[in-house]
């Protein structure tokens, strides 16, 4: 158990300093949303709305030309990518700055994917602050020159959040360590490299 406390601290605390406040945030091509489930009626939930909410704001600040929504549209009943999308565009973005990748299953396929399909080489990632440590993790052992902007800054996470992110995190190092493929490698998109 110390040894998995002991993983998680390193991926916690490796890119600590690369989360940064939205009016901090770098500029940045791409900003890189992760999914977060959807709530009945096919909207986004409360925790993705903010992760969305976050990344507008950063668009509309300058900080990113486009947005990468990642998501899992496993079924005709559940299209993360489409519902962020339509979000996006509802709340001002241009329809041809918001991309979506909806074979980003996990965090780490979302990072591999956003480097390997759609070109991303330096972003702004967008989730809650609990999950960030992880998601910076990933996208800079890629390859991916990223930076966090928390989507609930000053929200403490609950313990529940916090037991599955340590494993969650365990697994992140094991991924990155055996380089896994996503579990959709390929495909074509739109590169975002600029």
């Amino acid at each position: 158990m110390a040894a998995l406390v002991a993983v998680s601290h390193f991926v916690k605390v490796r890119y600590e300093d690369r989360i940064v406040p939205l009016s901090a945030a770098p500029e940045a091509p791409v900003v890189l949303v992760f999914g977060a489930g959807l709530a009945p009626g096919g909207v986004p939930s409360p925790v993705l709305a903010q992760r969305l909410d976050t990344a507008i704001a950063l668009w509309k600040s300058g900080k990113a030309q486009a947005v990468l929504v990642s998501g899992d549209n496993s079924d005709r009943f559940h299209d993360e990518t489409r519902a962020m999308r339509r979000y996006m565009v509802q709340h001002g973005l241009p329809e041809q700055a918001v991309l979506g990748d909806d074979s980003g299953l996990s965090t780490y396929d979302s990072c591999v994917r956003a480097f390997t399909v759609f070109h991303v080489r330096k972003a702004l990632l967008v989730t809650q602050r609990f999950h960030l440590p992880r998601a910076l993790y990933i996208a800079n052992s890629v390859g991916m020159d990223a930076w966090g902007v928390a989507a609930d800054e000053g929200r403490p996470s609950t313990r529940r959040y916090a037991v599955r992110e340590t494993l969650s995190r365990v697994l992140a190092l094991v991924m990155v360590a055996l380089e896994r493929e996503p579990a959709y490698p390929a495909g074509r998109a739109p590169s975002v490299a600029r």
